[in-house]
């Protein structure tokens, strides 16, 4: 099996200036990324996609490959993931360099690890899945979310006003750290999860959506808190 990873990470964040490469507890956010790919010995490749020179630069020093630059379409604000990989993809295949899956890592993803990685990855052999991904459970049961209309408060599903939380059956969402694809599915599909994808379950205290200041001294705070938990467990 010959396996790439892809890391993500263009130059033009918005919210969060140089988002990709701010430091992050002492080092560049992608850093750890990088590193944790690089840990779980299961790549041929670990490369970072971006049209930034100086994020670039920080990818090398930290042990990814950058060798192309992303075109300027899949480097603005309208390009989605899916183009980005495909863009990769095809750059390797002009070079007749071909991997049976890939592992697209998001660079902003500390919490991430080479135990979690290595995981997902065998949970995409074993089960024969198109692609596998990390989620999480909603800390609170979305069949009683609200609606707000008209100024008034109204339940989305009226079917569970009075259903106990205990009695709801959980419902998960995506972590937003890496996604592993079967290349040849992919290829077919062009889409991160289809309808034979699979998921490994994580903690909330590992994961933390990073779109804002605020996210982001969240995450440093599980993070503080996830590594003090490492050392009281050793």
């Amino acid at each position: 099996m010959t396996n790439l990873c892809i890391i993500p990470a263009r130059g033009g964040s918005k919210r969060i200036p140089k988002k990709n490469i701010k430091e992050f507890l002492g080092k560049p956010i992608i850093a750890y990324s990088i590193e944790a790919a690089v840990k779980c010995e299961l790549f041929n490749e670990v490369m970072v996609s971006t049209e930034d020179i100086e994020i670039a630069k920080v990818a090398k020093k930290f042990g990814a490959k950058v060798p192309f630059l992303r075109s300027t379409n899949n480097a603005n604000d309208f390009a989605v993931l899916a183009d980005v990989i495909e863009e990769v993809i095809k750059e390797y295949d002009d070079i007749e360099k071909k991997f049976d899956n890939i592992c697209c890592l998001l660079p902003t993803a500390p919490f991430v690890n080479s135990i979690t990685i290595r995981n997902a990855y065998n949970t995409l052999l074993e089960d024969k899945f198109d692609s596998v991904f990390p989620v999480l459970e909603f800390s609170f049961p979305i069949q009683r979310s609200l609606k707000i209309e008209n100024k008034k408060v109204n339940m989305v599903w009226n079917e569970f006003m009075n259903t106990r939380s205990q009695d709801l059956e959980p419902r998960y969402h995506d972590s937003g750290q890496f996604y592993w694809l079967k290349s040849s599915c992919f290829k077919k599909h062009k889409k991160l999860y289809t309808s034979n994808s699979g998921a490994i379950i994580i903690s909330e205290l590992h994961a933390q959506d990073i779109d804002t200041e605020t996210d982001w001294k969240l995450a440093e705070i599980k993070y503080k808190i996830m590594l003090n938990d490492q050392e009281n467990n050793f």
